[in-house]
């Protein structure tokens, strides 16, 4: 790869080549993926992207870790929709205010973006089988992508697992193990057997690739707004490989000069599980906590990318804010009536930390801001019947219809 210098630990600093099956260094740290971003600018310019027609993550591929005569596998990922949100941002008390859907993939997350990249590394590298541990996304974004690419999967998942996303695993035909335990315990399991049949792993913290997929999200963000940064991006954080990716696309705009200036993140967790934002606000190193929120998608009570994640948040000179599960239902009936946009519980929780700060009186007035949705909100019905209620009922009679009471 003529674009990829190598990869290289966050921890220690040790440099090695970036082939297809790469996983961590050997002190543990997670590895980066280092570009030649000089070389890159030769390549890729504004203009040669405004002529690409390719709707996808894949047309930002000088800045992808593929080589240059790969032809990607999986679904059709990326160039979700970004809509402007001046109601809310009115409300919100700031400049602007962009909702950025990605919910709108193929299996309805973002974790979409990690998984073509995942199934096009894999098959790079020669495996027939591809394996993970998930909350639920992962997971069924991993199994729909390895289908399209002809790859068999194992995938881990905690019991409690939303059944929407339990439904998609089986439809596309994943083997299955639903684990009676934490997302850790699911995690360690998904190690051991991946370890012992030689699976290609698709685990988020384990392959640096993956990141590199869900970057691309914020290389849309950009070229959505024609280049002009904004000022915050905000972003649901669990395991910090979203965040990690989010800021480094940012970086990779900046650095072949696509935008001038870094924007700053905004890490929201929930308050029942946030390791991350805990570290970064008191200054002291990670430690575990329970998975206590209902946003099961960001409930990781030892997150796996926490390195990544906690530079991310503090080399943007960026903001955390934890919210409150009560928050996050709010922001999730909030966001649909107001933008019509559907996210489930994690994927509205960022705009559950605008709503936040914005109450706290921390927004700047003049501020642009985007908040990513992460995941659709029929990837968990119950939650989001909880939140906005059931429905009126009523027989066949127009009397009966207006004595519900929608009149009054």
């Amino acid at each position: 790869m003529r674009n990829v210098i190598c990869c290289k630990c966050v921890r220690c600093g040790r440099e090695y080549p970036a082939v297809p099956d790469i996983t961590t260094c050997e002190c543990g740290g997670i590895l980066d993926v280092i570009y030649d971003y000089e070389y890159i600018k030769t390549k890729l310019s504004k203009e040669i992207l405004k002529k690409r027609e390719e709707p996808t993550m894949w047309r930002y591929r000088e800045l992808l870790p593929i080589e240059e005569d790969t032809v990607p596998a999986g679904l059709r990922v990326g160039m979700s929709p970004m809509y402007e949100a001046d109601n809310i941002a009115a409300e919100l008390g700031i400049a602007k205010l962009y909702i950025k859907d990605d919910g709108i993939n193929p299996t309805a997350s973002l974790k979409d973006r990690a998984s073509a990249m995942a199934v096009t590394k894999a098959i790079e590298a020669g495996y027939d089988t591809i394996a993970c541990s998930s909350t639920g996304n992962a997971a069924s974004s991993l199994a729909g992508n390895a289908a399209r690419a002809g790859l068999k999967t194992y995938i881990f998942v905690p019991a409690r697992a939303p059944k929407g996303k339990i439904a998609q695993l089986m439809m596309f035909g994943a083997n299955l193990t639903a684990v009676d335990g934490s997302y850790e315990e699911t995690f360690e399991l998904s190690k051991a057997a991946i370890e012992k049949y030689g699976w290609y792993n698709r685990n988020a913290a384990i392959n640096p690739y993956l990141g590199e997929g869900k970057k691309t999200v914020a290389h849309e963000i950009c070229e959505q707004l024609c280049f002009k940064a904004p000022d915050y991006v905000a972003v649901s954080v669990g395991d910090g490989c979203t965040v990690a990716g989010v800021y480094k696309g940012l970086y990779d705009m900046y650095k072949v000069g696509f935008i001038d200036k870094i924007p700053r993140i905004i890490s929201v967790q929930a308050e029942g599980c946030c390791p991350i934002n805990t570290a970064v606000m008191t200054g002291e190193p990670w430690q575990p906590q329970e998975e206590n929120t209902y946003a099961d998608s960001i409930a990781v009570g030892v997150p796996r990318n926490p390195d990544k994640a906690i530079n991310a948040i503090k080399d943007s000179g960026g903001i955390c804010v934890n919210v409150s599960d009560d928050e996050i239902r709010e922001a999730q009936k909030y966001l649909a009536r107001k933008a019509g946009v559907f996210g489930e519980p994690a994927g509205v929780t960022a705009t559950a930390g605008l709503m936040k700060l914005s109450r706290e009186g921390k927004l700047p007035h003049d501020a642009v801001i985007v908040s990513i949705v992460t995941g659709n909100g029929l990837k968990d019905i119950d939650s989001a019947i909880k939140a906005a209620g059931e429905p009126k009922h009523c027989k066949n009679d127009l009397k009966e219809f207006e004595a519900l009471g929608f009149f009054d």
